[in-house]
Formats: C-alpha cells, sequence, structure tokens
C-alpha cells in the first residue's frame, strides 16, 4: 500500500512540475504577444499619413 501511494505522490509532483512548466510558458508568450502588439501600432498611422499624402500630392497637382 505505501508503494502504491509512492507511486501516485510521484505521479502528482510530476502533473504539478509540467503545472508550472506550462504556466511560465503562458506568462513568456503573453509577454512576447504583447511586445508584438505595441510594435505594430505605428504600422496603420504611416498607411494613413501616407493615404493622405498622396491625396494632397494628387489635389496639388
Amino acid at each position: 500500500m505505501a508503494e502504491g501511494f509512492a507511486t501516485v505522490n510521484g505521479s502528482l509532483a510530476l502533473l504539478a512540475q509540467r503545472g508550472d512548466q506550462t504556466d511560465r510558458r503562458l506568462e513568456e508568450h503573453e509577454r512576447r504577444l504583447d511586445a508584438v502588439e505595441r510594435a505594430r501600432w505605428p504600422l496603420p498611422s504611416v498607411a494613413a499619413l501616407v493615404g493622405v499624402s498622396g491625396l494632397v500630392v494628387s489635389l496639388w497637382r
């Protein structure tokens, strides 16, 4: 019986360790995704500026 409990405890410890690793990986992915989202914000602004500049140049001519 003690041997069975030791096996169950070992399995639970392994599951807890894997859960911790998964939590760390999720946190890392969230940080990376936040960084990508912050770096991407200027693209729509640049596209709008290029469009407005093209309109101004076409109206000027």
